[in-house]
C-alpha cells in the first residue's frame, strides 16, 4: 500500500544517481515525478520511466522556479522533494508513512536532517550535520521565494515539524566536482546577492573568506572530520570570496 505523497526529483544529466534516488522511494509513494531540464543529454529521462517515474520536461528557468513548478505538476497532496544524489533512508521512510497518515490540517511541513557524504565519508562537523532541510511540503500551502537563486527554501502557510530519520546525501565525490559545484553555487549566491541590492566591499574579499573559515573550522568542528573537513574549510572561504568577485562583475566593480 501506497501513502498519497508525491516525490519530485529535479534533474539534469543525472544518470549516474538517479536509479538509486529512485529506488530508494519506489514501492511506497503514490507519485515520483521526475522534472528534466530541457538541456539534458544523458539517459536520465529513460531511467526515470525504467523506474516507474512520471517524467516531465521543462526548460531550465533556476531552482526556485523549478520546485514552484514540480508542486504545480505533482498530484499528490504532500510533495518530498528529493535530489538525484540523495537517498531516503529506511527510518526516514517509515517516519514519512506515519507523518502522513496522521497529519493533523495545521500541520504543512517537515525539516528533515541529512548525512553529507563528502569523498566517501559521512560528516559530523564544519556545519554539514544535522543540515535540516524542508523537503516535505502539504500541496497549496508552500510557495519558493523566486529572488533566491540557491540555497532555496519554501515559504510555508502552517505548522511544519522536524523529523529523526535521515536523507543521505552523497555530495562530493572528486575534487573536479567540488570546484566545479561551489563555483556555480557562488554565481547564483551572487545573483541574489545583486537582487537584494549588496554591493562588493574591498573588505569583503578578506574578512568573508576569513569568517567563513573560522566558522567551519573553528566554531562548527570541522576540524573532527580530518583531511576533509580541513579541505572543505578552505574550499568554502574560496567560496565566500569568489561569491563576492561574481558580484562586482555584476555591479560593476568593488567600493
Amino acid at each position: 500500500m501506497t501513502v498519497p505523497l508525491s516525490v519530485a526529483i529535479i534533474a539534469k544529466n543525472e544518470a549516474r544517481h538517479l536509479a538509486a534516488a529512485l529506488q530508494s522511494v519506489t514501492g511506497w509513494v503514490a507519485e515520483v515525478l521526475v522534472l528534466v531540464d530541457a538541456a539534458t543529454s544523458d539517459d536520465t529521462a529513460a531511467i526515470a520511466v525504467a523506474h516507474g517515474a512520471r517524467v516531465e520536461v521543462a526548460a531550465w528557468r533556476g531552482f526556485p522556479a523549478q520546485r514552484n513548478l514540480a508542486l504545480e505538476l505533482c498530484q499528490q497532496p504532500w510533495v518530498f522533494f528529493l535530489d538525484a544524489d540523495e537517498r531516503v533512508e529506511p527510518a526516514l521512510q517509515q517516519e514519512l508513512i506515519t507523518l502522513i497518515k496522521t497529519a493533523p490540517e495545521e500541520l504543512s511541513g517537515a525539516w528533515v536532517p541529512r548525512h553529507n557524504v563528502f569523498f566517501g565519508r559521512a560528516l559530523v562537523g564544519g556545519g554539514w550535520y544535522p543540515d535540516r532541510q524542508l523537503r516535505l511540503l502539504r500541496r497549496g500551502a508552500a510557495q519558493y521565494d523566486l529572488a533566491r537563486a540557491v540555497h532555496e527554501v519554501a515559504t510555508v502557510r502552517g505548522d511544519c515539524v522536524v523529523l529523526d530519520g535521515h536523507i543521505r546525501h552523497l555530495n562530493i565525490e572528486t575534487f573536479a566536482e567540488l570546484w566545479r559545484k561551489q563555483a556555480d553555487y557562488a554565481r547564483r549566491e551572487a545573483q541574489t546577492f545583486a537582487a537584494q541590492g549588496r554591493r562588493t566591499r574591498l573588505r569583503n574579499y578578506v574578512g568573508a573568506p576569513l569568517r567563513e573559515f573560522r566558522l567551519r573550522y573553528l566554531t562548527n568542528g570541522g576540524w573532527r572530520d580530518g583531511w576533509v573537513g580541513l579541505v572543505l574549510a578552505l574550499v568554502m572561504a574560496w567560496y565566500a570570496a569568489q561569491t563576492f568577485v561574481y558580484l562586482a562583475r555584476l555591479d560593476g566593480g568593488s567600493r
